[in-house]
């Protein structure tokens, strides 16, 4: 069994705020009901801190608040490293960092932190995100999955490519697209034709327009890329301006018409939170090769039919 070495704090530095292990093992104890002092150097196993849910339930606040990180001020959770002096500083800052941050000595050698591990396993933590209405506090081992598709994180631009690095709420979305990209197309009514010009163009290519239907705004995109040297596919999807709970409630049809020839697509539309490239890497939309494009297109335009409906 490992073991980790503390050493008590004076009685005066207990009254200020700390992420030393020696703090946050005596916090625990307390919490726990677990009698005992802490006086001079002692050897505190990582399995000796028995922390039952019940005896946490006031108590959590506090305990939580002992992992937060000094740097980004969101938690530091398992695996647990400290600096030599034992404060915490979570994994993606102590990356970038070279000295400890509370006392800027050294943060190597790396030095395990079992007992905190111990304690956060009995926390619930809250998500990043609670600022912005999440109220959810999950097991650590649950947050970061959960943080990925959170309904409460920031929106990013919904246009294809990496040039905008904006960021804000859903609300702030369509206010952004109308500023910041003013040459998108916007079309009203739940059945329109998407024209997209040039589809030979080379390289990757993306065609965006809006359309207005239902009392929502709808993102329709066609992009272009190159799978593999020589072959070029075309991706066709609808996002909503949205919830992914509101997407649920339609549906969407694109549709190829041309010399007697016809390609349909019916899906429910994604959400904006989950992006193009995720349904583009699923193949989760209309796909579709150069030499199919071609039957259907127009002196290089093609028309692609979108259809929106609500379920």
């Amino acid at each position: 069994m490992k073991r980790v070495s503390i050493k008590a704090p004076s009685s005066n530095r207990l009254a200020t705020r700390t992420t030393a292990s020696a703090a946050a093992a005596a916090a625990a104890a307390v919490a726990a009901g677990v009698s005992g002092s802490v006086a001079g150097s002692v050897t505190v196993p990582a399995a000796a801190v028995s922390l039952p849910a019940a005896a946490l339930a006031g108590q959590s606040a506090e305990l939580t608040a002992l992992f937060e990180c000094p740097v980004c001020f969101d938690y530091v959770l398992p695996p647990i490293l400290q600096c030599q002096a034992g404060h915490l500083v979570c994994n993606q800052c102590r990356q970038k960092l070279s000295c400890c941050p509370t006392c800027r000595g050294p943060l190597t050698p790396s030095i395990r932190n079992l007992a905190m591990e111990k304690v956060a396993s009995t926390l619930p933590f809250p998500c990043k995100y609670a600022s912005a209405g999440c109220l959810l506090s999950l097991h650590h081992s649950e947050k970061p999955e959960h943080e990925e598709v959170c309904e409460f994180r920031p929106y990013t631009c919904p246009c294809p490519g990496a040039s905008c690095k904006w960021q804000g709420s859903l609300e702030a979305v369509m206010p952004h697209l109308m500023h910041a990209h003013k040459s998108i197309t916007t079309l009203q009514g739940e059945d329109i034709v998407f024209l997209a010009t040039d589809i030979n163009l080379p390289g990757a290519v993306d065609w965006v327009m809006m359309q207005s239907c239902f009392g929502h705004h709808f993102m329709l995109v066609l992009e272009k890329q190159e799978k593999y040297e020589g072959h070029q596919q075309f991706f066709a999807i609808v996002l909503l301006i949205g919830t992914r709970k509101q997407a649920e409630n339609f549906a969407y049809r694109l549709e190829l018409n041309g010399n007697r020839r016809r390609l349909t697509w019916e899906a429910t539309p994604r959400s904006i939170h989950d992006g193009v490239a995720a349904a583009i890497m699923n193949s989760d939309c209309l796909v579709f090769d150069t030499s199919i494009a071609h039957l259907f297109a127009d002196n290089g335009n093609l028309g692609i039919n979108v259809t929106i409906s609500v379920c």
